[in-house]
């Protein structure tokens, strides 16, 4: 899913892909980053996220859930170092703003998680309430600000268990939060469900297959039981508390989907090794036992998270 589940791209040996960065990025934010929308809600309800919570979002790619905290109250700053273009789409959506000051965040119609209608001028932040927020490009630690309170709550959603490895860059991106947050305050990670409780992970093991003989260490392999405990063990947090949300991956069609699933950066690798004809022509085939007589796409998911508080 970053991009989609984990935005990175997939290192290998051949030649890079050609790829359009812009378009990617709108296929990520109009198609692919919406699909976490449950997981977002489940964890903004179980923290009773809202005013007075100051959250961080690591690698907060176009910043849907940055909005959608921001909707409830929560001041809120999202930092990235990877994407130019999702940064510009997130800034978009939630520009750097004092409160009272006049402006209104772009807000895609339809947008989950977001209340429709109209917003009166001058009103703080997004949605009904209020948050005001902050998008930073760089590390962590450009996201600090010396006159502002500790975060009170960081999240990093772009969930692990999808590529191997991928929980390396996680670890020292929460190495780097800790010291702005609070004591005590919650860190949120999130990861992929088991295998069989995933209809998605059939389709991504196509991109592992085509990218043979290129596999890596980025490449595609199974969550495990226990993957997001042990980074936060590694990364001294306390665990207290965690749970398994539903998000299924919808689509109008199959062109959507494939749209969407290469949105993610997962296929890189399989379209260096194999064509993007290959490509597209073995992602619809994978697609298919998932269309449904009207010709939307629906794939079950489920989600993990693990709420660890900062020692």
């Amino acid at each position: 899913m970053t991009p989609t589940l984990v935005r990175q791209h997939t290192p290998h040996a051949g030649a890079a892909p050609h790829v359009d960065l812009r378009a990617r990025a709108r296929d990520w934010s109009e198609i692919q980053e919406r699909m976490l929308v449950p997981l977002y809600e489940a964890v903004y309800e179980r923290l009773d996220l809202g005013d007075g919570t100051r959250m961080l979002g690591l690698e907060c790619g176009s910043g849907l859930a940055l909005l959608m905290a921001a909707a409830r109250g929560a001041t809120v700053t999202g930092v990235d170092s990877r994407s130019p273009e999702l940064l510009a789409l997130a800034r978009r959506r939630l520009p750097s703003r004092t409160p009272g000051a006049p402006g209104t965040p772009e807000v895609p119609p339809g947008t989950p998680g977001i209340p429709e209608g109209p917003r009166p001028h001058g009103a703080r932040g997004t949605g009904t309430r209020g948050g005001t927020a902050r998008i930073v490009k760089g590390s962590p630690g450009d996201a600090m600000d010396p006159s502002a309170p500790a975060f009170t709550l960081v999240t990093a959603f772009e969930p692990i268990g999808c590529l191997a490895g991928d929980s390396d860059g996680l670890g020292a991106l929460l190495d780097g939060a800790a010291p702005l947050a609070a004591r005590g305050a919650a860190v949120v990670l999130a990861g992929w469900g088991p295998p069989e409780r995933c209809a998605t992970t059939s389709v991504l093991r196509v991109a592992t297959r085509l990218a043979d003989p290129l596999r890596s260490a980025g490449s595609w392999r199974p969550a495990l039981r226990d993957d997001l405990e042990e980074v936060a063990r590694r990364t001294r947090l306390r665990p207290d508390g965690s749970g398994r949300v539903a998000c299924p991956f919808g689509y109008a069609d199959a062109r959507s989907a494939a749209r969407g699933l290469l949105s993610t950066g997962l296929f890189d690798a399989a379209i260096a090794a194999a064509g993007q004809e290959q490509v597209d022509k073995e992602l619809a085939e994978a697609l298919h036992p998932y269309r449904r007589p009207d010709g939307t796409v629906w794939m079950p998911n489920v989600f993990r998270y693990l709420i660890a508080r900062i020692p």
